[in-house]
């Protein structure tokens, strides 16, 4: 009977901290040195979706070395080991959701004055079962041992440990310049066309591959950060700006007899964006990247990469005003009608639209949107942009040109466009669209306040995906298509597939293209992520992203048939995931 009401009392205690505690989220999917695991049917806690769970769990790059451990005093004790270990599981599982500080950032709160008047027992049962508000039940699931549920107990009522900062001084010495500007080529030495080079990020081998999209094949395998999470291409074309998850941004160039790195820099310890001057006067001159740790961005001569000058983004909240040290910067774009960069700030919610005309007399406007900030795209004038916050559940639309937010429109959970889709709707003009990783529906939004001011700045179409876990959607000026990937979605058919709209005729049916299918892999996860088209608007290829020891491919569609075109394999491709069109990405075409 006593230990009946125990459990009780213990389950009532679980109830009541989920709204305040999630400890952790989902170790990400695509760990290097681990086999990857089946697809899940069932989401790994009751009430959270596994696509949202496996998309807020990603681990940081932080090594446990580089935050020393700080004990608290009123802390349960722990050895050095013991710290150690909770560090790793910390930075693994739970800094993606909870942030390095743990004051929150798409998870709630973990700090000491929560967590130390919960005490050491109730904080293990609530690591073991989770909570109805997402957190995985690491203990009873089995992926954290009874010792490693006690460790990570008395660890959370210790004051978290902070990583380094990152200054001038640590990016200067990790700065190289491989090739000097003036011993490179002051012409084209290669017969590639540029134009049509793709770049691939290979996620878990810390590279790119530059592939011909002509011929098809491999034009070169370059060393990069890990984890590459974005290709940018300079304002000529010539330059190709890539930043690994580790902070590390490469600078590659295209007119050289094989693209390779010709400089190299470290920003920090974890980072996401990367992008270059392309206003007129300004072109290749300056170059931006902006950090997850620290919470910084910086700006950088765009031929060498040589750091000019550092910008802190910790600050106050746009709706509870409150400080937050830890605001990372999520994604950059950059204007081309004012010497700007717009600068998309996770945890504040706030846009900074960055002059870079005058560095010494920098001037910032600072733009109140919503949090979470995420992933977003220009509309098709390249006058407005479009962010998603993301848990918030709404896009942010900024005038560049007024230098304002011109509406904060809702959407569904969760929105993650990447760039977003723009095309022309049949019945309510230009449109904007973004897929969503909360739930299947695909959002489309006006985009033409000249000559369709009525549904401008609203949702004025909503339709049915396959199901959430969408990461991209995209179309292109020449296509009647617009594609859907879902490469987050628990269902493995759902995840392997992609849904084919056409823009037409949106209320007709989707198609769903079998990608992995056609790749002719037999095993592994075989995610489908990421269309990209071709400068020609013709061909739309895809990632079938597998595990680091299986076979991964590039699936190429026929956008005019939507048959299958051409399937690109080789040992060196492995983990694809993002693939950047060079013309497409310098002028921003989807």
């Amino acid at each position: 009977m006593v230990k009946k009401r125990f459990a009780h009392r213990i389950q009532s205690f679980c109830l009541v901290l989920c709204s305040v505690l999630a400890i952790g989220a989902v170790q990400a999917q695509q760990q290097p040195a681990k086999p990857q695991p089946k697809p899940q049917s069932k989401p790994v806690h009751p009430g959270t979706p596994a696509e949202d769970l496996m998309y807020r769990g990603a681990p940081v790059p932080i090594k446990p070395g580089q935050a020393p451990e700080v004990v608290s005093p009123k802390a349960p004790p722990m050895t050095a080991a013991e710290f150690d270990r909770a560090k790793q599981i910390y930075f693994e599982r739970c800094a993606g959701c909870h942030g390095v500080l743990r004051k929150g950032a798409t998870g709630k709160p973990l700090t000491t004055d929560i967590t130390q008047a919960r005490g050491t027992e109730y904080l293990k049962v609530f690591v073991s079962y989770g909570s109805p508000a997402g957190m995985p039940n690491w203990g009873s699931s089995g992926e954290l041992s009874e010792k490693d549920v006690d460790i990570m107990a008395r660890f959370l009522q210790h004051e978290p440990p902070t990583p380094p900062e990152f200054g001038m001084k640590e990016m200067k010495a990790t700065w190289k310049v491989i090739v000097p500007p003036e011993k490179r080529p002051k012409k084209k030495m290669n017969k590639v066309n540029i134009d049509n080079l793709f770049s691939v990020t290979l996620r878990d081998s810390g590279e790119v591959a530059l592939i011909d999209g002509d011929t098809k094949q491999i034009v070169n395998i370059v060393k990069t950060g890990y984890a590459v999470h974005i290709s940018r291409v300079s304002f000529s074309g010539r330059y190709l700006y890539v930043i690994g998850r580790d902070a590390k941004i490469n600078l590659i160039d295209l007119w050289m007899e094989k693209p390779d790195n010709v400089a190299e820099l470290k920003v920090g310890l974890e980072a996401r964006s990367v992008d270059t001057s392309k206003f007129k006067g300004f072109e290749d001159k300056i170059a931006i990247a902006g950090s997850y740790w620290p919470p910084q961005y910086v700006l950088m001569k765009g031929d060498t990469l040589e750091p000019m000058k550092i910008v802190s983004t910790r600050g106050i909240t746009v709706d509870t005003q409150d400080y937050h040290p830890e605001p990372r910067v999520a994604s950059i774009v950059s204007s081309q009608l004012k010497p700007e960069f717009v600068v998309n700030i996770k945890e504040t919610g706030k846009i900074q639209l960055v002059n870079y005309a005058d560095l010494k007399n920098l001037r910032i406007t600072e733009i109140d949107s919503a949090r979470f900030l995420h992933d977003g795209g220009w509309d098709s004038t390249k006058r407005y942009f479009l962010v998603a916050a993301n848990q918030s559940h709404k896009i942010g639309v900024v005038d560049t040109k007024e230098g304002k937010l011109e509406a904060l429109i809702g959407v569904g959970k969760i929105p993650h466009p990447g760039r977003g889709a723009n095309f022309v709707d049949p019945k309510f003009g230009p449109v904007w669209a973004t897929g969503h990783l909360g739930d299947e529906t695909i959002s489309l939004i006006g985009t033409d306040p000249a000559k369709n001011k009525q549904n401008a700045w609203k949702v004025v179409r909503t339709l049915k995906g396959q199901g959430g876990g969408s990461l991209f959607i995209k179309t292109h000026p020449k296509s009647k298509n617009l594609y859907v990937d879902t490469a987050l979605n628990p269902d493995a058919k759902i995840s392997q597939s992609v849904a084919v709209f056409e823009i037409a005729n949106l209320d007709k049916p989707y198609k769903v293209l079998p990608i992995a299918e056609w790749a002719g892999i037999k095993e592994g996860p075989r995610r489908v992520v990421h269309p990209e088209y071709n400068k020609a608007g013709d061909e739309v290829w895809f990632s079938v992203w597998n595990g680091k020891a299986q076979e991964s491919a590039i699936v190429i569609v026929d956008d005019r048939t939507l048959k299958l075109k051409h399937v690109i394999k080789d040992k060196r491709l492995i983990t694809p995931t993002g693939k950047f069109n060079v013309y497409n990405t310098q002028h921003d075409v989807y």
